[in-house]
C-alpha cells in the first residue's frame, strides 16, 4: 500500500510566496483527502486547493464528521419555522451543494452529531462527536482511508486555541491515529488492504492574510470586521511549510460558503466586504503545515 511521497514542502519564507504542491509527482491514481469538522468548514478551509487539484484529475473526497445539528441560523432570510425544524436534513442538502461546487468526488459521513461549541449542553449528549468512544471515531476514519487510499490527508492543527471547538479537537485527535492504523497490516484484516498516507497536512488560517484583508478594508474606506481582538489571537504562521497557488480557484470559496446558506449571510461583511475580485486578489493561496511524511520525501517545485 505504499506510495512514494509527492514532495517535501517548502519552508516559507520572507519576498514573493513560492507555491508548491502537496500533491505532486506521486504516482496514480492520485487521490486528496480532507477531514473537516461540520458543513460549512469544508468551503472555508482550503476550498480553492480542492478545486485546484480536481481540475487537474485528482481524486477528492471529503470526510465530514458530524450533521452540524448544533449551528445558530446566521441568515436571517433563512430563519424560517420549516428551517428549524428540519435543520439536519437542509444542512445535508447545503453540504451536497458546496461539495459539488468546490468539485469534491466524494463525501463521506463520519456519522456522529454536533457537540456544539464549548461548555454549552450540546456537549453533554451522548451522540456528540467529543463524545464518541475514541478507538471507535479512529476505527472509521481508519476504515475510509483504506478505502479510498488518499496520498496526502489535510486535516486540523494540534495547536487551536483560536478556536477550540471540541469537534475541530477531535478530527485533529482521531486523524493521525487513523492513518497509522490504516497502515498497519494487524489492524482489522477484514478492511481491505493496508494504505500508507504519504502525507498529513494541517490547515492554516494565517495572520498574514487576515492583516492583508484588515488593511485592503481600511484603504477603500469600509469599516473592516477585523478588530484588534483578531490580532492579538494566537497565530500559526511560523509553522507555514506549504503554499498553495489558488489563484484561479480563489472565488470558489465564496461560491461554496453562499450554498451553506443557514450559515452564512450573504450581506455578512467577514465574508463578503470586499468587493469580490478584490478579496479573491489578496493573498491567492491557501496555507499549510506538514505535519506528517512516514515515508522519504523529495524535493518540490
Amino acid at each position: 500500500g505504499a506510495v512514494a511521497p509527492g514532495a517535501h514542502a517548502a519552508r516559507a519564507r520572507p519576498g514573493p510566496a513560492r507555491s508548491v504542491g502537496i500533491v505532486a509527482r506521486m504516482a496514480p491514481p492520485l487521490c486528496l483527502l480532507t477531514v473537516h469538522a461540520h458543513p460549512d468548514d469544508e468551503s472555508s478551509k482550503g476550498a480553492g486547493t480542492v478545486a485546484k487539484y480536481k481540475a487537474e484529475g485528482v481524486r477528492t473526497v471529503l470526510v465530514c464528521c458530524t450533521g452540524g445539528e448544533e449551528g445558530d441560523i446566521l441568515n436571517p432570510a433563512m430563519d424560517k419555522p420549516e428551517v428549524r425544524a428540519d435543520l439536519p436534513a437542509v444542512r445535508m442538502a447545503e453540504l451536497a451543494k458546496a461539495a459539488e461546487i468546490i468539485g469534491y468526488d466524494h463525501v463521506e459521513l463520519l456519522g456522529y452529531r454536533d457537540s456544539g461549541m464549548p461548555d454549552s449542553e450540546a456537549n453533554r449528549n451522548p451522540a456528540a462527536f467529543a463524545n464518541a468512544p475514541f478507538d471507535e471515531a479512529v476505527d472509521r476514519l481508519a476504515a475510509i482511508l483504506r478505502r479510498e487510499r488518499p496520498q496526502v490527508v489535510v486535516t486540523y492543527p494540534d495547536e487551536q486555541q483560536g478556536y477550540p471547538h471540541p469537534d475541530h479537537l477531535r478530527v485533529h485527535d482521531i486523524t493521525q491515529p487513523a492513518v497509522e492504523r490504516a497502515a498497519d497490516p494487524a489492524w482489522k484484516t477484514d478492511a481491505g488492504e493496508p494504505w500508507q498516507v504519504a502525507k498529513v497536512y494541517y490547515s492554516v488560517w494565517s495572520k498574514k492574510r487576515t492583516e492583508l484583508v484588515h488593511q485592503k478594508f481600511l484603504e477603500l474606506d469600509l469599516e473592516s470586521p477585523y478588530s484588534q481582538e483578531w490580532f492579538d489571537r494566537p497565530w500559526q504562521d511560523h509553522r507555514i511549510t506549504t503554499m498553495i497557488d489558488i489563484e484561479g480557484f480563489a472565488e470558489v470559496r465564496f461560491d461554496a460558503l453562499l450554498a451553506h446558506a443557514t450559515q452564512i449571510d450573504p450581506n455578512s461583511p467577514f465574508w463578503f466586504g470586499l468587493p469580490r475580485e478584490v478579496a479573491a486578489s489578496i493573498h491567492p493561496y491557501d496555507d499549510y503545515h506538514l505535519a506528517c511524511s512516514p515515508l522519504e520525501p523529495v524535493p518540490e517545485s
